[in-house]
């Protein structure tokens, strides 16, 4: 299945799931990775605002907040490139494009995510096998995750049934190391 059929059947059923479902999986996805010591040690993480049907960061980013750990969110560029800026509260975020929230702090550039201990991104799948990330086809966070040292830990968090194999890739496609789904960790590759 070529990957703009694969992104319509992911998000065809993610629009079906339920916001009790939706609730549920994104609570116990955060309480699976506030319980990994290397997401509680990690001082700057990156990660991002979820919207829609996603696994909602939410309460995450709050959780990573209160702990006191630094967390940096995306701010879309014109060129579809992710500039980094710092969550601070509730009150910290305004609508960008597409009406995505983002942090209204002094903006870090996107090379800041190159400072972060734990990146966090979205997908609409990931490949078993390989790590590959699926995304929306915009080419932000394969750009993004580019910039991502080797041994740090880059995350997806995913549904039920979206850990699959065989996703098409192309040459900037960016694998992740590990999926969080609501039924645990998974560790897709060494770091």
């Amino acid at each position: 299945m070529d990957k703009m059929n694969l992104r319509r059947r992911i998000l065809n059923t993610r629009s079906g799931l339920d916001e009790k479902v939706l609730r549920e999986s994104s609570a116990a996805i955060r309480e699976h990775l506030l319980e990994q010591p290397w997401v509680q040690m990690a001082g700057l993480v990156a990660c991002y605002w979820s919207i829609g049907s996603e696994p909602s960061t939410h309460g995450l980013v709050f959780a990573l907040w209160k702990h006191g750990t630094t967390v940096m969110l995306p701010v879309l560029q014109p060129d579809h490139d992710l500039d980094w800026a710092v969550y601070d509260g509730p009150d910290s975020l305004a609508p960008g494009p597409y009406g995505i929230m983002e942090p209204v702090d002094t903006r870090r550039g996107v090379d800041a995510i190159r400072t972060a201990a734990l990146v966090i991104v979205p997908a609409l799948a990931v490949d078993a096998s390989t790590g590959v990330r699926l995304g929306r086809g915009g080419g932000s966070y394969d750009r993004a995750l580019a910039r991502v040292g080797p041994n740090v830990p880059t995350v997806a968090l995913l549904h039920e049934g979206e850990l699959i194999e065989d996703i098409p890739t192309e040459s900037h496609d960016q694998r992740v190391a590990f999926g969080a789904l609501p039924t645990g960790i998974i560790r897709l590759r060494q770091m």
